[in-house]
């Protein structure tokens, strides 16, 4: 098929659909007729590229708002900058504030190599525009260092003399040595409170406890506080904070262990009890599996041996499910492809369940769909449009008379010459027994009757034969325009009414407002 081909169509489905020829309406029905011919069209991919640019959130939500154009798109992004939310920068700048101070603070009492590279990573981190989860991270890192800090170096020399952590090079340079026991005794007493500042270091808990922060920095700063009976209920007291936290993250990091455990023993016991063929080991992983749900796991170790055992006796258990895979691909494949034939043949019934049979005019359910195609079009864009119905006179008599054959014979032709009268943009179609509607797009009550009329003639003069028996056929007319009613329901009504008025004055009639 050509372009000028598609063109053709692209067109055709514009006048077939009632739609005006706006570069809007002629593009989507232009990339549709390119799709059906199996045409490639960069201007009709659009969306997609410019999609696949875009982050997978932004992706998936604007799959849930059946994005189709770039009209759409536009007004999706300009939605979504005009939902930003200000207080992000705000937060992300507090953050950002409060990391600054706490490592300018940390730097003013430090003097080692790494503060300098924690430091410097710091910096990395802010010029890249970390988010806030990071720089709190980094600040906990900065926390725990001043916990952790070892300037024993300076306390060792205070015996010495007078240290002034600002100007370390002139505090040594003026330093006096007149008590090596003093010395000996400091640099002693500094080593031991070093050792129980990392003691109360949580090893299993991710960050420190502001108690256990506060005496850590008040045992550095002073480390004779430790001969003074006055500080060691403080130390009791932060000692058991740091069990606590250890204790809490261990608690936790169980109970999400055996709620991965409990998970798994409940699924793969369903999955065995769905089997017909359970073999004995399977049996006895199943009775292992019940038998770990009936109590919690408190211990790794015992947690670690039974995912293990599971996961060799499922290893042993897995080949065989694999060999019978295999042995049934050719069923499977089989019926995949009963099942595509069936979506095609429910395709096909669905397609022709909007056909009359007798007639293969549109049926009752098409009509209806049309007409509120066509309301959507009224309401939009204020095309009027007119209803028609048909019914053909004394229809039970020809069936009393000549039989239900003759009957469908009558339905048939008229079906016909209903066709042969109706546009390419009109639409016709059986409404039930013998009534039929036709909707005539950019049509008002005038042109409806006008059309009324022509297929009103043309049934009284045609010469309707059945087994050599001419049959007189007339038929009455009732037509309505859109816009003067105030919804397709008040049409439809009205556009019945003029039909029973014509059928009340005689029929054989064309009855309109």
């Amino acid at each position: 098929m050509t372009i000028q081909a598609i063109i053709k169509k692209a067109i055709k489905r514009l006048e077939l659909e009632g739609k005006l020829l706006t570069p809007d309406f002629y593009a989507e029905a232009f990339c549709k007729e390119s799709a059906k011919a199996g045409f490639s069209i960069d201007d009709c991919s659009h969306v997609e590229n410019f999609t696949a640019t875009l982050n997978k959130e932004f992706q998936k939500e604007l799959t849930q708002y059946h994005i189709k154009t770039m009209a759409e798109l536009a007004r999706f992004l300009i939605s979504k900058l005009n939902r930003t939310n200000p207080s992000h920068c705000s937060n992300l700048l507090e953050s950002q504030t409060i990391f600054t101070k706490r490592v300018l603070q940390v730097i003013e009492v430090l003097h080692n190599k790494e503060a300098t590279e924690l430091a410097k990573k710091s910096l990395d981190l802010l010029n890249n525009e970390a988010s806030a989860s990071q720089i709190d991270q980094f600040r906990q890192l900065w926390i725990n260092f001043i916990t952790t800090y070892d300037d024993t170096f300076l306390e060792k020399l205070k015996v010495l003399g007078n240290i002034d952590s600002s100007n370390l090079k002139n505090s040594i340079e003026n330093l006096q040595i007149d008590s090596p026991d003093k010395l000996v005794g400091s640099m002693e007493l500094s080593s031991i409170a070093s050792l129980l500042i990392a003691s109360l270091v949580p090893s299993i808990a991710s960050s420190v406890n502001e108690k256990i922060a506060d005496i850590s920095q008040k045992i550095k700063n002073n480390p004779a506080l430790l001969e003074s009976t006055s500080v060691e209920a403080e130390i009791r007291l932060a000692i058991s904070l740091r069990i606590a936290l250890d204790k809490q993250s261990v608690r936790e990091m169980v109970e999400s262990l055996d709620g991965v455990l409990d998970k798994l023993s409940l699924r793969l016991i369903d999955m065995i009890e769905s089997s017909d063929n359970s073999t004995v080991e399977i049996q006895k992983i199943k009775n292992e599996l019940e038998e770990y749900n009936e109590e919690p796991i408190t211990n790794f170790k015992v947690a670690h041996k039974k995912l293990y055992t599971i996961a060799v006796a499922l290893e042993e258990n897995t080949q065989s499910l694999s060999t019978d895979l295999k042995t049934h691909s050719n069923e499977v494949r089989v019926l995949g492809k009963k099942i595509k034939k069936l979506e095609k043949e429910l395709e096909e019934a669905k397609e022709e369940s909007k056909e009359d049979f007798l007639t293969k005019l549109y049926n009752k359910r098409a009509l209806d769909e049309f007409m509120h195609v066509k309301e959507a079009e009224f309401e939009r864009y204020e095309h009027n449009f007119s209803i028609v119905f048909f019914d053909l006179d004394y229809f039970k008599a020809v069936n009393d008379n000549y039989g239900h054959d003759a009957g469908d014979a009558i339905l048939s032709a008229f079906a016909k010459i209903l066709k042969s009268e109706a546009r390419d943009v009109d639409i016709v179609g059986r409404f039930g027994g013998e009534e039929f509607i036709a909707i005539l797009g950019e049509t008002d009550a005038e042109g409806g009757a006008v059309f009324a009329e022509k297929v009103r003639v043309k049934v009284e003069q045609a010469k309707f034969m059945y087994k050599g028996n001419r049959i007189e056929v007339t038929v009455s007319c009732g037509v309505c325009e859109r816009k003067t009613h105030t919804s397709l329901q008040n049409v439809i009504k009205s556009a019945d009414e003029y039909l029973y008025k014509a059928k009340k004055n005689g029929r054989n009639q064309v009855v309109y407002k």
